[in-house]
């Protein structure tokens, strides 16, 4: 069924997820134009006070120091073509989201754009007149297998947006206001009228709340930093986007207390180090940071007191010798068929946990055979004790330290959880002798990373990493309980998968390791306390399990991003819908019984349409992308392109299905 009517729809948000939706609404109207009555149009507005197309973290101008966490192939705007199905997939493997579960609903193919990579590779033989001299250059060296700058994707990004617009098909417009939607309020006679910062009125049919990073409110912790930094002259950064951040402020060769070592602490460890003009000589373990002077020293902090695990050398997204064996869709059939709700600790992890185990074990006895005793007879024994069983007596796991106490010497075993917590249980007597056991981490994980598909802790991460893209599917849209979403997947999981497979590339470890032999970095230790001396004015920070005293700086830098939870943003928009019942949080149960705000909105499947304050729908207002985290599990991930080889996960292009699926709707298409 056509369009028979002129359509009025506006995206707030011009990143990638907004791109997304106004290349899908394109690709949708352009593949029905035989059914569009005579004088049918759609117009769309877009909403943003960010450059459209790269949006607020994408923008092109930024430093190149900002790298991506994923490599040239992997991220895309536009739909990949749809992978050949198999014969008869079942339905459990297709709500599972394995890579045996064959395609979903073919998408309408893309006006124009390309892929990221294949974008990079045209870019490198015939560049577009408008690529600055940065961009060539970045293009020049940059491989399938590299880590691209955030700049260079946002460049892609406005790219793939231009040719979108010299493609328009007949009957479309499209409006940019670079401004801000500070309300959205229901018209009586139907549809919306939003407003802009500037006071402009849009009359729109349908919103769609592709907002991405919204400004957040600070916890009470860190209104009290902020407060005493305000009293006491010190200089206090709260979580932000790297690039909002005046770098200069921080002050060089003074300490600066920088909390959290995850992917943000590399953006800043990267702009106070060789955005203030320092450069690395040399490679891998002999790498050296030759100081520019104008760097502060940076005492990094955080509860694991490392940063993350970094990525593995891989020709792929995923290991290419890791391939799940009891998280598929055969265990999930047995799980929908018992007619219960799967539980994450109790039904998903135990899966997964198995195929960790085996990926790790099986590497072992091919990388390292002399590390087992009788490598194919422990293979086939670990293999029976990790077989999935109706009526098992006693613990699976029970079983399989009895197979690792005869094959595998303790020196070889895998502690799977101390994986993400390499320094729990030790104790140090002071802090240089932290710092030296960290650039033993760092290195020997730089190592790891460098022998990929030969190292059994990376594939064992592989492994988790393959399992968390099933489980984004099998969770998404209350495919668990709130309880186990709560305490399980989000409990505990989340932050321990992150901290493994979510990491920046081999280099950033080399670095972090040589700007700690160069004196420019220090940590302070697991699990650490955070304050203020208000006699002396400092921050101060101490670790319970280091010895000597804390750390004192007059500069504390939060390498975090703002919260992503509904409920505490500093969005006048979202303020606004929430304070008109228009959204609402999700609201979720604990284990007790007590209903607990989740950290995104409400809203009604498929597509995602929001819930007000009633549990009504709000008819025509849309929702995407980050505010989805109470639905969806890694709404911050992009989607993904598809790859010439391995596994193909529902997952991977959820977004773009999410957008499809949103702009169908718009177009009242079924």
């Amino acid at each position: 069924m056509g369009t028979s009517q002129s359509i009025r729809t506006v995206i707030i948000g011009a990143g990638p997820r907004g791109t997304s939706v106004l290349e899908r609404l394109l690709a949708n109207w352009a593949a029905n134009a035989g059914e569009h009555a005579p004088g049918a149009s759609l117009h769309v507005d877009i909403v943003d006070p960010y450059p459209a197309g790269p949006g607020h973290v994408w923008r092109p101008d930024q430093s190149r120091l900002f790298l991506m966490n994923t490599q040239s192939f992997y991220p895309t705007v536009v739909p990949s073509p749809s992978p050949p199905a198999p014969a008869s997939p079942s339905a459990a493997a297709a709500a599972a989201g394995c890579p045996e579960s064959g395609p979903e609903a073919a998408l309408a193919p893309a006006l124009a754009g390309t892929t990221f990579d294949q974008w990079r590779s045209s870019q490198r033989v015939s560049p577009e007149a408008g690529l600055n001299a940065a961009e060539r250059a970045e293009l020049a060296g940059l491989e399938s297998t590299g880590f691209p700058s955030r700049a260079l994707y946002g460049r892609y990004l406005r790219s793939t947006l231009d040719a979108l617009l010299q493609n328009l098909p007949d009957g479309v417009s499209v409006a940019f206001h670079e401004d801000r939607a500070t309300a959205v309020h229901k018209q009586a006679a139907g549809g919306f009228a939003v407003v802009l910062g500037s006071g402009t009125l849009l009359a729109v049919d349908s919103v769609v709340l592709a907002l991405g990073h919204v400004e957040s409110l600070l916890n009470l912790e860190q209104r009290a930093l902020r407060g005493a930094a305000e009293s006491l002259g010190l200089l206090y950064v709260p979580p932000a986007v790297p690039a909002d951040v005046d770098w200069s402020a921080i002050p060089a060769g003074e300490p600066v207390l920088v909390r959290g070592m995850g992917l943000n602490f590399f953006d800043v460890m990267g702009q106070l180090t060789e955005g203030r003009g320092g450069s690395f000589v040399g490679e891998g373990s002999a790498l050296e940071y030759v100081r520019s002077g104008t760097e502060p020293v940076i005492i990094a902090a955080s509860r694991r007191g490392t940063p993350y695990r970094t990525k593995a050398t891989l020709q792929g997204y995923y290991p290419t010798s890791v391939t799940l064996r009891y998280l598929t869709p055969e265990a999930l059939k047995r799980l929908a068929v018992s007619g219960v709700q799967p539980g994450f600790d109790h039904d998903l992890w135990p899966l997964l946990h198995r195929d960790a185990l085996w990926a790790y074990y099986s590497t072992l006895v091919n990388a390292q055979p002399d590390a087992v005793t009788d490598p194919a007879g422990f293979l086939v024994a670990l293999d029976e004790a990790l077989r999935l069983r109706s009526h098992a007596a006693g613990k699976w796991e029970d079983t399989v330290d009895s197979v690792l106490a005869v094959h595998v010497p303790p020196a070889h075993r895998l502690e799977l959880l101390a994986l993400a917590a390499p320094l729990a249980g030790r104790s140090f007597s002071s802090r240089r002798e932290l710092d030296a056991a960290v650039v033993d981490y760092l290195r020997d994980d730089a190592l790891r990373s460098a022998r990929g598909e030969h190292d059994p802790l990376k594939m064992t991460i592989g492994a988790l990493h393959h399992g968390r893209s099933v489980l984004k599917s099998i969770v998404a849209d209350g495919g668990i309980t709130d309880e186990s979403w709560m305490s399980g997947l989000r409990g505990w999981f989340e932050s321990f998968v992150e901290g493994l497979a979510s990491g920046p590339p081999a280099l950033r470890a080399e670095q972090l390791a040589a700007l700690v032999r160069a004196g420019v970095v220090s940590f302070v230790g697991p699990d650490p306390s955070f304050g203020v001396d208000r006699v002396t004015g400092a921050f101060t920070a101490t670790s319970p399990w280091v010895s000597g005293g804390g750390v004192r700086a007059r500069t504390m830098v939060e390498a975090l991003a703002p919260a992503n939870r509904v409920g505490v943003n500093d969005s006048p928009l979202l303020q606004q819908l929430l304070r008109e019942g228009l959204v609402r949080p999700r609201l979720m149960m604990t284990p007790e019984g007590q209903p607990v705000e989740s950290s995104g909105l409400d809203v009604e499947p498929h597509p995602y349409r929001a819930l007000g304050i009633s549990g009504a729908v709000t008819e025509g207002m849309y929702v995407l992308g980050l505010q989805l985290s109470a639905t969806q599990w890694g709404t911050a991930i992009a989607a993904e392109a598809q790859q010439a080889s391995g596994p193909i996960y529902a997952s991977g292009q959820r977004t773009i299905r999410d957008a499809d699926e949103i702009a169908r709707d718009i177009l009242h298409l079924p």
